[in-house]
């Protein structure tokens, strides 16, 4: 990673999805794709999950994976790339839809250990702690990882119903 002087790199944690299409193959291209960012390594990435879809039943099961980057990246700059990276894969955003189905879905779950609302950006992601689905493959890339604000992530999932959610 060519980084940018003086700038210490900051792991962050990406949540992955997509329920249309070949979504097995959207996900592993789009993990692929995110080791391509500037100024950023990809460490690691889960196997993929298949899980009922989240908030809305009428439609097909999603492919979920977590991946585990080291940027110099802002959480701006990176959720930027991540909305272009959506953008390459035709994911377009309907204003006001929500939970829907989707060609690929690119969430920042973490950001370091950094705690940021802003206008389009909230980080750690606000439902994260909810949704076995993110937190089952974040914790098989990072067993110890902490949810600011929430604690363990391995707490957080030991609450939640996982049954349905199975590793491919």
């Amino acid at each position: 990673m060519s980084g940018v002087e003086g700038v210490t790199p900051v792991d962050a944690f990406v949540g992955l999805g997509a329920n249309l299409g070949d979504a097995e193959a959207s996900v592993r291209s789009a993990i692929l794709a995110l080791g391509e960012l500037p100024r950023t390594q990809l460490q690691s990435a889960s196997r993929l999950y298949a899980s009922p879809a989240w908030g809305r039943e009428d439609q097909p099961d999603f492919i979920n994976a977590v991946a585990w980057l080291r940027t110099t990246l802002t959480a701006r700059e990176l959720l930027d790339h991540l909305l272009a990276v959506e953008r390459e894969f035709g994911r377009e955003r309907a204003e006001g839809e929500r939970w829907g189905p989707r060609t690929l879905d690119l969430d920042l779950l973490l950001y370091g250990d950094s705690r940021i609302d802003e206008p389009g950006l909230q980080v750690p992601h606000p439902y994260l702690h909810q949704r076995a689905f993110a937190l089952l493959p974040l914790l098989e890339i990072a067993p110890e990882v902490v949810i600011p604000g929430q604690g363990r992530a391995q707490d957080a999932v030991s609450g939640l119903e996982a049954s349905n959610i199975r590793a491919l």
